[in-house]
């Protein structure tokens, strides 16, 4: 129902316009505007955490909004390498919002329009990596991966193990050495691409970790279940992985005493930031992942009402 939801235009302008809302979404999302953004990124990497950051929008429908989109990441970029930021933040992108479904060519126009972006990333010292959306955006979202990693060879990609072709995915990935980002899944997908039960999909996230940790990529394991960080930490040690060759990623605002304790252990831990007006079908992506995270929403509203 949530993921539903998430694409309904006339929920979204009913939650939006909720005054008491806007104190629950602040744990999930660092703010709407830039200067929140670096705040947060300040903060955690006083922590000893890094960050990567997604300006969010996706699903663009014009020209015009993938302008936009790739000004705002430039934006950003100026901001981190005027803050000498770039070494603790990297940036996360739906290729949507760069018209990866705009019709007559999107994969192309979306090389085209999240290039400059790649670019500057590099010159600022730090990286891109790629959000995966629904399985109808993989193909399209690996053609333009492959196209940046030509010059920008430390693009990376995510990649969700509840889709079937998932592990296939990460074995060719894993061979090119490419960055990738192991989650569980946050889309509403039919029966016919993806695992439908829970235990299934952490099933099949154990075979894709291990498939990336015994590859020559970066696997970035993206979780916040304790059971899976745990054989994580196991496998990376069975196989002597050392402890620059992979991160653990978590979501802002959620399980923060974790990500305090797998920095103090020694490892990278990477904190996913996002922020921007167009919080919408992120906030409510997130309450559909974990039954915690409605039940907070909920009380929120309950004790603020």
């Amino acid at each position: 129902m949530l993921l539903a939801a998430a694409r309904s235009d006339v929920i979204r302008r009913a939650v939006s316009a909720t005054p008491l809302t806007r104190p629950v979404v602040d744990r999930f999302v660092a703010g709407e505007r830039l200067d929140q953004s670096l705040t947060a990124v300040r903060e955690l990497a006083g922590a000893g955490l890094a960050v990567t950051l997604d300006h969010l929008g996706e699903d663009v429908t014009d020209k015009a909004q993938v302008v936009r989109a790739r000004d705002a990441y430039l934006a950003l970029l100026e901001a981190l390498r005027a803050e000498g930021l770039g070494e603790r933040a990297e940036l996360s992108l739906k290729l949507s919002a760069f018209g990866l479904r705009l019709p007559g060519g999107g994969e192309e126009f979306a090389h085209r329009a999240v290039e400059p972006v790649v670019a500057a990333a590099a010159e600022a010292g730090t990286m891109v990596t790629l959000d995966m959306e629904d399985h109808t955006a993989v193909d399209g979202t690996l053609t333009v991966l492959g196209a940046l990693r030509g010059r920008f060879p430390r693009t990376g990609v995510a990649v969700q193990s509840y889709l079937y072709r998932t592990e296939d995915d990460c074995r060719a990935l894993a061979a090119t050495g490419c960055r990738v980002r192991l989650v569980k899944g946050a889309y509403r997908e039919p029966a016919s691409v993806a695992h439908q039960d829970r235990r299934q999909v952490d099933l099949a996230y154990v075979r894709a970790l291990r498939i990336l940790l015994t590859g020559g990529g970066y696997p970035m394991i993206a979780t916040h279940d304790p059971r899976l960080i745990a054989i994580a930490e196991e496998l990376a040690r069975r196989l002597e992985r050392a402890p620059d060759s992979y991160e653990f990623q978590m979501l802002y605002g959620i399980r923060t005493e974790e990500q305090l304790r797998l920095a103090r252990a020694g490892h990278l831990m990477r904190v996913y930031v996002p922020y921007g007006t167009d919080w919408y079908g992120y906030f409510m992506r997130r309450l559909a992942e974990r039954p915690a995270n409605l039940g907070f929403f909920a009380r929120s509203l309950l004790t603020r009402g």
